[in-house]
């Protein structure tokens, strides 16, 4: 079994189209073919069945790809952690961050970094909260930024690096954007637009509701920041987001507004996998991270 037959037959379980991984992985189809063969007569099984032009997994194709595409990544990532024991400042890291992070926090840290360690490459991924876990997890990204930071998870690490306060955006037309600070339940009443159920943001603001007695009203609903922002200027309705959500407010329409009593908080911080080393670059962007926020072990 030979890591070339691997890829290909991923590349071909992927596309279910043997022509079309000749062209993605620029080689020729006949190629390909014999080399799936040889794999299936090693193995003693089918590992696809003909449908038309197409191939589609037979059910034991289905469970041996879900084996070597973790196979590959580990292979994958054993390659990277050489070609970084030989050059730690220039590798490549993969991150994930969730929208509310994306426009303040994510741009300074990597700025910043990018002064002391210029040949290091970036790869970003946006995602939601369980997302960004499940991928640190599964090796598909190195390592993520997320608010708040998991202590329930027995592998993966957190590392908190600050607390942010939540802060209410009310529409400018609204009674309550000239005030300085409000309450929760001040908010009884009000429609509320919100991130969809599952999205930490969403439960976070029906948790803070709930504990001030009351179930909130929730108007609308949009699935990024820029879409619950514009659905709150527009007049829609309030909602709850963490500060790091405000750095490019329109306070044309809305107005950002304290809440005390009490302050609304969660914490921002890094993950990384608890039981796989992190590649040397890795390791240097972990470090200067908790130095940058002057976090110690």
């Amino acid at each position: 079994m030979e890591l070339r037959q691997l890829r290909y037959f991923v590349a071909v379980a992927e596309r279910e189209h043997v022509s079309e991984a000749a062209f993605e992985l620029h080689v020729a189809q006949s190629a390909i073919s014999r080399q799936i063969s040889n794999l299936e007569s090693e193995l003693g099984v089918q590992l696809f069945e003909r449908v038309g032009r197409n191939v589609h997994l037979t059910p034991i194709g289905k469970i041996f790809l879900t084996h070597i595409k973790s196979a590959l990544r580990g292979v994958d990532y054993a390659k990277k952690q050489v070609d970084e024991y030989l050059d730690p400042e220039g590798g490549s890291i993969k991150i994930g961050f969730p929208t509310s992070l994306a426009s303040n926090l994510l741009p300074t840290v990597l700025s910043a970094f990018k002064k002391s360690y210029p040949n290091i490459r970036f790869q970003l991924r946006q995602g939601s909260y369980n997302f960004l876990i499940e991928s640190v997890r599964n090796r598909e990204i190195d390592l993520a930024f997320l608010g708040p930071v998991p202590d329930n998870q027995p592998d993966i690490i957190g590392k908190v690096l600050f607390m942010e306060n939540f802060y209410a955006l009310i529409p400018s037309s609204h009674a309550k954007s000239n005030e300085e600070k409000i309450s929760v339940a001040e908010l009884e009443e009000e429609n509320f637009v919100l991130f969809p159920e599952g999205y930490v943001l969403h439960q976070l603001v029906i948790d803070a509701c709930i504990r001030s007695g009351f179930t909130p009203n929730i108007q609308s609903q949009g699935e990024d920041l820029d879409a619950i922002k514009g659905l709150v200027a527009a007049g829609m309705g309030i909602t709850l987001l963490p500060e790091s959500a405000f750095n490019d407010l329109n306070t044309a329409y809305s107005a950002k507004v304290a809440i005390d009593n009490p302050p609304l908080q969660r914490t921002v911080g890094i993950i990384i996998p608890k039981n796989r080393n992190l590649a040397p670059s890795q390791k240097v962007f972990y470090h200067f991270i908790q130095d940058y926020f002057e976090i110690r072990d």
